[in-house]
């Protein structure tokens, strides 16, 4: 893509944000933003996934633990949003999704720091779990991209999603990197708190996929499908991927095998242990078997440090806490 797409893309980018601003901010009143249409008034309350009426981060990184094309060699400008609208038992960042912790900030703080990513070298601006902030991030990225920002937009989801909110983001997301956790609502019930996610997530799917389409790493557009794998057979991956190859079997899957009993884990005896080798060979093969050959594996290698700080962003998260502190 040459400067002049480029510029004619993000012009496109700042139209539909322009659009749907309005739109996104009045859900706040009423929240419906995700599945759980809590219709909360935010500016009074909290939903279930516990967040206020402003945005809230607990860090913002350079990650080079994603997937290849999403790190690159320079890493992916991550912020990693406070709350959640999942309840999982088995909750890898409970600190922070869980239990709230972060740092509140407004929406110009918000397009400083993705700006102060991109000019520490970022190949992609990672969202992760944006959802309840989406009216706030919606201005940060208009705010933005009026001053330089060109990163491609990776929308890092749990696939929990109303389809008409993702509708709305159709020309401002670039990437849709999405998890298909679990087959049937039971499951996603007992252990997530969700007892519609399958039927949810599948609606989502479909949605993100019409929208980008089959993953261009030259274009940086598309939808990449990722699976942490459970174990105990508490998971029919052969329901996932054949409702996945149904859109297409050249959709990029990263079949994970990272899945560590944290939280609330243990108080469930088929999930209490760690992933073994020969239960996540079988999901490969799986995947195989349906037809899927791009994506990526993870070996048994110990995971090295895969995030870098940034000095400039531990500062301005510091001084804004304290701001807030002494607000009070």
């Amino acid at each position: 893509m040459n400067w002049e797409q480029k510029s004619s893309m993000l012009k496109k980018k700042i139209e539909r944000i322009k659009e749907i601003e309005t739109t996104l901010w009045g859900n706040l009143e009423k929240c419906e933003l995700c599945p759980r249409k809590c219709g909360v008034d935010r500016y009074r309350t909290t939903g279930i996934c516990g967040l206020p009426a402003r945005a809230k981060i607990s860090n913002a990184v350079l990650h080079f633990g994603e997937e290849p094309p999403i790190s690159g060699k320079t890493g992916a400008g991550t912020v990693f949003f406070s709350g959640c609208n999942m309840k999982c038992v088995y909750c890898q960042n409970m600190g922070f999704s869980q239990k709230g912790i972060g740092t509140e900030v407004e929406v110009e703080d918000l397009a400083e720091i993705f700006l102060i990513l991109q000019k520490h070298g970022a190949k992609t601006l990672n969202l992760v779990t944006p959802t309840p902030h989406l009216p706030f991030i919606i201005s940060a990225l208009r705010i933005a991209i009026e001053n330089g920002l060109n990163l491609p937009i990776v929308y890092n989801t749990s696939g929990y999603e109303d389809p008409e909110i993702l509708r709305l983001l159709e020309g401002v997301v670039d990437i849709y990197l999405s998890d298909v956790r679990y087959s049937d609502n039971e499951a996603s019930k007992k252990y997530s708190k969700t007892p519609d996610y399958w039927t949810v997530v599948q609606k989502a799917i479909v949605e993100m996929f019409r929208q980008v389409g089959i993953f261009d790493e030259e274009k940086m557009k598309g939808l990449i499908v990722r699976i942490l794998v459970l174990p105990g057979n508490v998971v029919d991956y052969s329901e996932i991927f054949s409702f996945l190859s149904s859109l297409s079997t050249r959709i990029p899957l990263s079949i994970m095998n990272q899945y560590i009993p944290h939280f609330d884990a243990q108080k469930f005896p088929e999930i209490s242990r760690k992933l073994n080798q020969n239960e996540y060979e079988k999901i490969l093969e799986l995947a195989e078997r349906y037809g899927f050959t791009e994506g990526w594996y993870q070996s048994e290698e110990k995971e090295r440090v895969t995030t870098r700080g940034l000095k400039e962003i531990s500062e301005k998260l510091q001084f804004l806490r304290l701001k807030t502190h002494n607000s009070y």
